[in-house]
């Protein structure tokens, strides 16, 4: 019975990504206006949690748009609309950050764990290891890891939210970030590391 039925909702979002993407393509302006007044919202928090800030993030949207709308006779429907326009969003965003990069990124280095001659942290901190998503499910921690997010470098910072927040795997992460799946590995580790730097003035007051 259970099984019937989400087969039954994905059935009923394709046939409606179907209808949706046949009025698109024939130029439809209602459906245009549906697409943006349906998924603007959504996409409009991750286009603002990539570029930091909401002028940055509203010039993506409409980046994005437009683009979805040149390509749609490219578009296969072999994904959710949703889908799709959520990795334009994440494509837009990062050749923003892209665009606008003219300084050298500040180190992450003195945000990493140091090391006592023994091989031991030079710091005490309460075991945690887990991804940034984890953290955000609990109500109370979220403002903190939102903050701290954004006080990373930004090519950590991009990292982690691309794997941990946004869910892309590594070799998609790699591709839209023109790096190997190695090096998005390394960086999403010492992102956490840096993060959970970031963070332990709350573990140790016990707000975490």
């Amino acid at each position: 019975m259970t099984q019937t039925g989400e087969g039954d909702g994905r059935a009923d979002t394709t046939r409606d990504d179907s209808k949706l993407l046949a009025r698109l393509r024939a130029n439809e302006a209602a459906a245009f206006e549906e697409l943006v007044r349906t998924y603007s919202p959504r996409l409009f928090v991750v286009a603002r949690r990539i570029v930091g800030n909401e002028e940055d993030a509203r010039d993506v949207i409409q980046e994005a748009f437009l683009s979805a709308f040149r390509s749609l006779d490219r578009f296969a429907g072999d994904a959710k609309l949703s889908t799709w326009l959520h990795r334009i969003v994440i494509n837009t965003a990062l050749m923003k950050l892209r665009r606008r990069r003219r300084k050298p990124e500040e180190s992450i280095e003195p945000l990493l764990p140091a090391f006592q001659s023994d091989g031991h942290h030079a710091e005490r901190f309460a075991a945690w290891n887990e991804p940034a998503d984890r953290s955000l499910s609990r109500k109370e921690t979220q403002a903190a890891v939102r903050r701290h997010i954004d006080e990373l470098p930004e090519s950590f910072r991009t990292v982690l939210l691309l794997r941990d927040i946004e869910g892309l795997s590594t070799e998609e992460t790699a591709r839209l970030l023109e790096t190997t799946p190695n090096a998005v590995k390394i960086r999403l580790h010492r992102a956490r590391q840096a993060l959970r730097t970031l963070l332990a003035p709350h573990f140790s007051r016990g707000e975490l």
